[in-house]
């Protein structure tokens, strides 16, 4: 029996900080050993990896596909996007730039999304412009632009993309508050299951479900699912998983998410190792019953 030990008490948070501290002295494999168990509470066994996120962390190493580096570009991945299913479901871009002085402030339009190319979090979501605190923006954005993501828990297709910034059109789906992430957990191009975040700047929440909605019984300890919340599908959800599949055709394993604004499919992101192959489930039980949907490459 598998034993999950506490990853949040004070030793194992200063004991991934020196880690992460120290990270460019260790191989891929050595150091995804030594952070695995750190933060997800069970020693990670790449020799014979049965759980979803042991899996996840297998395909980091062996599975590299020079495709995927432009996959998980926020700005090179729109034009892969168009090719397998069309320019009408890309988010319009306003600009591309390498540097924050190369945007134009003044000939951005009120409400705007402003985020890198080449890491994650990285993110101004602006409703207003005259409320904007330039310096701060400006100070997160190029802390971003000098940070290599890969460097983090070693998602190597992120340590070959450019560093840049992207504006692109803001928008928001039918709530008038967000834009609702469809997230499809596509396994070798089949949609398994896909999950919604809900209340992100409230109180975080996500929930899982199966391809007709219902809703399954597990979730992310650090995002606990909430059974009462109502789901009301949009009426294209079919096309919605039809589009997920396209583009996760041939690929093991990935994340494809979607937005739907009043019935319009846009693409959001492609991500490959969804909390990085290190997020908690609310059961150990989960993770590998997912992990057996996984098929590792021979």
């Amino acid at each position: 029996m598998v034993q999950i030990k506490k990853t949040n008490t004070l030793s194992v948070r200063i004991r991934r900080r020196l880690l992460l501290m120290t990270a460019k002295l260790f191989p891929d494999a050595m150091f995804l050993r030594l952070l695995f168990p750190l933060k997800v509470g069970y020693k990670l066994d790449l020799n014979n990896p049965t759980t979803f996120n042991e899996k996840l962390q297998w395909l980091k190493l062996y599975d590299r596909k020079p495709e995927f580096v432009k996959m998980v570009d926020k700005y090179e991945a729109k034009d892969y996007v168009k090719t397998k299913i069309g320019e009408e479901h890309v988010i319009p871009t306003i600009g591309v730039y390498n540097t924050w002085d190369e945007i134009d402030i003044q000939g951005l339009p009120e409400k705007f999304v402003i985020k890198c190319t080449h890491d994650s979090g990285g993110v101004l979501i602006c409703t207003d412009k005259s409320g904007v605190e330039w310096s701060t923006a400006r100070r997160k954005i190029e802390n971003a632009l000098k940070t290599n993501y890969y460097w983090r828990n070693r998602e190597w297709p992120y340590k070959g993309v450019k560093p840049r910034i992207i504006a692109e059109d803001y928008m928001v789906d039918e709530s008038g508050k967000e834009l609702k992430d469809y997230k499809f957990f596509c396994f070798d191009g089949k949609v398994r299951f896909y999950k919604i975040d809900f209340d992100r700047f409230i109180e975080h929440h996500a929930n899982y479900y199966d391809r007709e909605g219902r809703l399954l019984p597990f979730g992310e300890a650090a995002l606990p699912p909430v059974r009462e919340k109502e789901l009301h599908l949009p009426t294209n959800f079919q096309e919605m998983i039809q589009i997920a599949e396209k583009l996760s055709k041939g690929i093991p394993f990935v994340r494809i998410d979607l937005y739907n604004v009043n019935g319009r499919i846009y693409f959001g992101e492609i991500t490959f190792f969804p909390a990085s192959g290190m997020g908690q489930f609310t059961s150990y039980e989960w993770d590998e019953k997912i992990g057996e949907m996984l098929k590792l490459p021979s």
